[in-house]
């Protein structure tokens, strides 16, 4: 089965939100200093965009968990694949992911982090798939709210294909 990918936002487009994320962030935690957490692999590209644009000091870490395989749905069985370096303990965390799609993998996420006691704790997506949700998960800092297509680009996979897009697009199959 072959398949070929549709823009759906440009290079710009999400350029210009991602600044816009940036410095809503710096307003939002003013005079404090931000510990970003990336959800790899597709959030990568996301938090690097991200953090050069925050205004505040910012550190990092990186967490790898894993709903998909291969596939273009998620499964609903989440694996810790990377646990964090460092303890989020008092710390002012944003939680940075490339995708929120059905909710699982993120709730699990953010329930498991909350238990690591971090001073507080938000969640930032470039992409919001609300229509696919089947556990509820609260956005802080949402990119962009897309239908349930399959989307590749800016970090995001199909079968670890096309990550290194510089937009979003549309994954047809023929």
């Amino acid at each position: 089965m072959a398949e070929r990918i549709r823009v759906m936002l440009t290079e710009e487009e999400v350029d210009a939100r991602i600044k816009e994320i940036g410095e809503q962030i710096s307003r939002d935690y003013a005079g404090r200093q931000v510990h970003l957490v990336c959800v790899l692999k597709g959030g990568s590209f996301f938090m690097c965009e991200l953090a050069k644009r925050i205004t505040v000091p910012v550190s990092l870490d990186f967490m790898s968990v894993s709903s998909y395989g291969g596939d273009t749905k998620s499964s609903g069985v989440v694996k810790i694949v990377k646990d964090l370096d460092e303890p989020l303990k008092d710390k002012e965390v944003i939680v940075v992911e490339d995708i929120v799609d059905s909710g699982r993998t993120l709730s699990y996420l953010m329930e498991l982090l909350g238990q690591r006691e971090p001073g507080s704790m938000r969640l930032c997506t470039l992409l919001d798939k609300p229509d696919r949700r089947v556990v509820d998960v609260k956005v802080d800092y949402t990119g962009f709210e897309i239908p349930d297509e399959f989307v590749v680009g800016y970090g995001l996979d199909y079968d670890q294909r096309y990550r290194n897009l510089p937009y979003i697009g549309v994954v047809e199959f023929d």
